[in-house]
């Protein structure tokens, strides 16, 4: 027991970032994380050959006992976002990322059936082989590989991958939110992808902020009342990826965060639900700098 003991706490940061993908919830992996240790403790752990291979493998089977389990959703849940100081994540945040995991990929897997997620999570994310995941489903490896394969094509369809460059990132949003505090429709229109999609979570009990616009010029005339918020805004790093938080009296209202590929914003997903924020682990945030003066005009 002593043995299983240190090879789970050893495991536990990998376990926790498992049940993270596969259910978007802190509280619910933490909740996995704890169950799956129950059910490892309770068994013969003597003959495992590959002990982080089965802790992984309890952890996803209780993991997909929740999604299974989950009533139907809106159309909208955002997952509970990573937020970090714009420096870079703590070890323990870090522990959760990687660089497939922000937040418009969490999003499209929420939208996927609980086998489907589960095959992609563990195969795609965690190199679990697909014998290991067919057993867990029920299923043999070549139907594991197809669930994963269906995953895999909604998930690049969907959430493209953001640019590998954070400064360049930071650059992006930094121009749609100027623009937006200036209501500067046209500069809107160039940062933003053509066929960009904006996803707010407004939580169950506030289902007036929950939608979902596409296109454009949709989301860009939206973003022109944002200006009102410049002054609550805080650059942050939200799942890794350059965003915003807008904080007031020390109260975190909005999460932001923003998927920029090939130098446009492909994706904005705002979490607005205030139940979640109210709990959401957020750093303390610095505002951003104030704008230079615009140039004096030699007369």
């Amino acid at each position: 027991m002593h043995l299983l003991t240190d090879d789970f706490e050893a495991e536990r940061p990998r376990l926790r970032a498992v049940a993270y993908r596969m259910l978007g919830s802190f509280s619910e992996a933490d909740d996995a994380v704890q169950e799956a240790w129950l059910r490892a403790s309770g068994a013969d752990a003597e003959s495992v050959a590959n002990i982080p291979g089965w802790l992984t493998t309890i952890v996803g089977r209780v993991c997909l006992n929740v999604l299974r389990g989950r009533r139907n959703h809106p159309e909208v849940r955002m997952p509970d976002p990573v937020v970090s100081l714009p420096s870079g994540p703590d070890p323990e945040q870090q522990a959760l990322l990687s660089d497939e995991v922000g937040v418009a990929l969490m999003v499209v897997l929420d939208t996927l059936g609980p086998d489907e997620r589960l095959a992609f999570v563990l195969h795609d994310l965690f190199a679990v082989p697909f014998d290991e995941v067919g057993a867990l489903l029920d299923r043999n490896a070549a139907a594991a590989r197809q669930l994963a394969s269906r995953a895999r094509r909604r998930v690049r369809e969907q959430a493209p991958s953001p640019d590998p460059d954070l400064g360049r990132q930071r650059e992006i949003v930094d121009a749609f939110f100027a623009a937006a505090r200036e209501g500067d429709f046209d500069r809107l229109l160039e940062v933003l992808h053509p066929d960009a999609v904006l996803r707010a979570d407004g939580g169950p009990g506030r289902p007036q902020f929950t939608a979902v616009l596409r296109g454009a010029r949709g989301i860009a005339e939206q973003a022109t009342g944002f200006g009102r918020f410049a002054p609550y805004a805080r650059p942050a790093l939200v799942n890794g990826a350059a965003g915003l938080v807008m904080v007031a009296g020390g109260r975190t209202l909005t999460v932001m965060a923003l998927t920029v590929r090939e130098g446009r914003i492909v994706a904005i997903d705002v979490l607005n639900d205030p139940e979640r924020l109210r709990t959401l682990p957020v750093p303390p945030l610095s505002p951003p700098p104030p704008a230079p003066p615009p140039p004096e005009t030699v007369r």
